[in-house]
């Protein structure tokens, strides 16, 4: 009984620093864009998106270098869908997330084209280290890119910039990558105590409490308008997972996969092209209806995970 008080303790406290983190994520990140003269959006792409994608990077490199291929290609693959599916489609049934014709072109179009990619490097079941160098450079060319390209600043007022920020970002930052690994062990210590087996508490707890952190950032940020941030985060995690973490992972220790790589591939790839289909078609913002269809689909690919 004591160790279940525990771990529910352990759950609650996690998700307050997820969420305290995450406000000051998105302040901070909000103040210093306006700072640097960049949009919030390439920020969200960026600073955002590579700090929340931290419990990725270490499942996927940690994995990639005990020779587990499936697990660090598969932790990849899983939290891209999840991001799409589960943290998109909740962010914007909570509030219709408004993006811009720039992000849903030039960045949804860059995850596409990094997702094909992946499903060319993967025919023959192998990523080599050449493979993975070319995604690296591919993350420096558009990162570079991001930055040398000046967007318009959004003219919204955020308060004025202290130094303080930047160690707020990284505290924040702190502060949700923590809460998401902690949730983690919280919750798999609960699923154990319950009987759950450990095929779904990887498929389930894991899965969604490693893309805790890009959950915990979107929703506060677009519950406070910065929906530049929101969508940037999400769409960013994507594009650093595949052409960094992943990049790295094959760079340092070349892969071979399972053939099933295939078919998770290609939901990734489906699930892309529908969100970019969704956000064309309705004036460039996620609705709510669109995200519980996200939401749907996602939760239908779980319960053939687990029948399969």
């Amino acid at each position: 009984m004591q160790t279940i008080v525990l771990n529910i303790l352990l759950i609650l406290l996690s998700v307050l620093a997820l969420w305290w983190g995450a406000v000051w994520v998105v302040e901070a990140a909000a103040r210093i864009a306006r700072r640097l003269g960049l949009s919030e959006l390439v920020i969200g792409l960026t600073i955002v998106a590579i700090g929340t994608s931290s419990p990725e990077f270490a499942v996927t490199v940690g994995a990639a270098l005990r020779g587990q291929g499936d697990i660090s290609v598969g932790n990849v693959v899983g939290s891209n869908i999840f991001n799409l599916g589960f943290i998109l489609g909740g962010v914007a049934l909570v509030r219709a997330l408004a993006t811009s014709p720039t992000m849903v072109v030039r960045d949804g179009g860059v995850l596409i084209a990094t997702t094909l990619l992946l499903n060319l490097f993967f025919l023959d079941l192998q990523i080599a280290r050449w493979e993975g160098i070319v995604l690296i450079l591919l993350l420096v060319a558009y990162i570079g890119f991001l930055i040398y390209r000046r967007e318009p600043v959004e003219e919204i007022p955020i308060g004025e910039f202290h130094w303080y920020e930047v160690p707020r970002l990284l505290g924040g930052l702190a502060l949700v990558v923590g809460g998401g690994h902690f949730l983690v062990e919280g919750a798999v210590a609960l699923a154990r105590l319950a009987g759950v087996s450990e095929w779904a508490i990887g498929v389930t707890i894991v899965a969604a409490g490693t893309s805790a952190p890009e959950f915990a950032t979107s929703l506060v940020a677009v519950l406070r308008g910065r929906h530049g941030i929101s969508a940037g985060n999400l769409i960013g995690s994507d594009i650093f997972n595949l052409l960094g973490v992943l990049g790295l992972a094959a760079t340092l220790r070349p892969m071979t996969v399972d053939p099933s790589v295939h078919s998770s591939l290609w939901v990734l790839t489906g699930m892309v092209i529908l969100v970019v289909v969704f956000l064309m078609r309705t004036g460039w913002i996620i609705s709510r209806w669109e995200g519980a269809l996200l939401i749907l689909i996602n939760l239908v690919r779980w319960i053939l995970d687990f029948r399969g």
